[in-house]
């Protein structure tokens, strides 16, 4: 498996990315692929798809060696997600989310909080979420009302969390809480909250347009007292353990995108090949045939962006947050603009559930919301492009 010392071409991956994409793409074939219209129309967990992922030590490859992972390189995991997310945007949030709950951890977390939940995770004993947004701090975080407050050895948190994904399947949350009201973002830091904290409730469920079977639910935390030794980092560091994490997850949120764009192109591809109108295949049309050229054109485009992102997690490089937000905004643009041409290819048929046009579309749609929005994105690029 690929490790971060492996040195790529930019514009050819080598041999051992191209066998471990091989062996994902028929995983995903065929355990995910079977179920992906089922999941979506009962919008239930796919519980059995996370132990198939067990099975395979695919979690593993999220995380470090020295927390009992594959320790893959980053492209890797973009490769995974992307597969992935070809056959099922749904699906994909499992390794995604698990991944997710544990970057501020793997950050700025002891060895021992590392190993406390990330070797269980990987074995399928236990399942993470990331508790950031709130009602009313969403792109703006340092708006959050959640507080910790110290307490003697323990911190007790009051407060809430909304659209969070993996709500009620995880078993350990990293929370973010104000343990300085007065310092405005200075004053946030990250703790870790097991589920089965007394005080700390999944108390209601969202129902979403797309990515069903991965519930997103708001918590409430009503004096959930926690050990002092679960704070992650230092105290008032968790605005910058949050910005941190975002610059490592957007380029996942990329990847997922570039899968769900991939899948769309594909199916609209294959189903322009094969209907005939007016004698001949609907893909000699001009008009057909031009837009899946763009299609195929801003996949290809947003899979060097996406890639590249990932490289500059493992290099450590100074302009990882300016590319992360330009590779989740422009890839999730382009899984947008592909699924809807791909509605549009399928006519009739991308209307309705006989075909996963619509599902991808739907699906598409929050890869331009989550882990900021793309105007968020453009935000953060426009002032970094000032400095």
């Amino acid at each position: 498996m690929p490790r971060g010392d492996i040195v790529n071409d930019p514009y050819q991956l080598s041999e051992i990315h191209d066998d471990f994409r091989a062996m994902v793409r028929q995983f995903s074939e065929d355990k995910i692929a079977p179920r992906a219209e089922e999941i979506d129309a009962t919008d239930e967990y796919p519980a059995d798809l996370h132990e198939e992922m067990v099975k395979a030590d695919l979690l593993s490859v999220m995380f470090p060696e020295d927390t009992g992972g594959a320790g893959a390189d980053s492209i890797t995991q973009a490769i995974l997600v992307e597969e992935m997310s070809r056959v099922s945007a749904s699906a994909v949030m499992i390794p995604l989310l698990n991944k997710l709950g544990m970057i501020p951890v793997l950050l700025r977390g002891t060895s021992d909080q590392k190993l406390a939940w990330i070797p269980k995770i990987i074995a399928g004993e236990e399942q993470a979420a990331y508790g950031l947004t709130e009602p009313g701090a969403g792109s703006d975080v340092a708006a959050m009302r959640t507080k910790a407050v110290r307490d003697g050895d323990e911190w007790v948190l009051n407060g809430g969390k909304r659209f969070i994904s993996n709500a009620g399947i995880a078993t350990v949350y990293t929370i973010f809480a104000k343990t300085n009201p007065d310092a405005g973002h200075r004053g946030i830091s990250c703790f870790i909250v097991p589920a089965a904290t007394p005080g700390f409730q999944v108390t209601r469920y969202e129902h979403k347009m797309g990515l069903h079977g991965s519930p997103t639910g708001e918590l409430t935390l009503d004096d959930v007292r926690i050990s002092a030794d679960n704070l992650v980092g230092e105290e008032g560091e968790g605005f910058k353990i949050a910005m941190m994490t975002l610059d490592r997850s957007r380029p996942g949120i990329a990847a997922q995108a570039l899968g769900i764009a991939q899948g769309a192109f594909e199916l609209a591809r294959d189903y322009a090949k094969e209907r005939k109108q007016f004698g001949r295949r609907i893909i000699d049309n001009q008009a057909i045939g031009f837009m899946l050229a763009d299609m195929d054109m801003k996949t290809r485009a947003a899979r060097h962006l996406v890639y590249e992102a990932h490289a500059m997690i493992d290099r450590k490089d100074a302009q990882l947050t300016y590319v992360a937000a330009a590779a989740k905004a422009f890839a999730s643009d382009t899984a947008m603009y592909v699924t809807t041409d791909a509605v549009q290819i399928l006519g009739g048929y991308g209307y309705v559930r006989d075909y996963p046009a619509e599902r991808m579309m739907r699906d598409a749609k929050i890869t331009q919301i989550y882990e900021g929005t793309n105007q968020i994105q453009r935000v953060v690029m426009a002032k970094l492009l000032g400095r």
